[in-house]
């Protein structure tokens, strides 16, 4: 697994994460509140879907399975997906506690085995 945090100074300071694997652990993104605009989940090496799980909470309170997710986004089988929260009704997901994720073979709240093989989540958020 390998993470990356870059900031955009312009034109709104915005950051990106990426983690190469992420999986059935809980990947701190950020431990204040965020405004997600963007993630791309990149399950093209696996021949299951995928679910990436975005949590309201730092990762040290989030248990992956048990943790009720506050958004749930489905890949399917090697397939790279793009979600946009932002357009000219909405300015992003807003997450007023922290921003955490993590990605597994299941949906809903229960589930955290990791995808058979590294799903690249990337995530753009202020």
């Amino acid at each position: 697994m390998a993470i990356t945090q870059v900031t955009v100074a312009s034109p709104a300071s915005e950051i990106i994460f990426q983690d190469t694997a992420m999986g059935g652990t809980a990947d701190g993104i950020k431990a204040s509140s965020a405004v997600v605009y963007y993630v791309q989940v990149d399950n093209t090496l696996n021949g299951a879907a995928s679910y990436v799980k975005l949590y309201n909470l730092a990762s040290g309170s989030v248990t992956v399975g048990t943790t009720v997710p506050d958004q749930v986004l489905l890949v399917a089988a090697n397939k790279v997906q793009t979600y946009v929260f932002s357009t000219a009704a909405s300015s992003g997901m807003t997450f007023g506690t922290a921003l955490s994720a993590a990605c597994t073979t299941a949906g809903g709240t229960a589930g955290n085995t990791s995808p058979s093989s590294s799903v690249v989540v990337t995530v753009v958020y202020v």
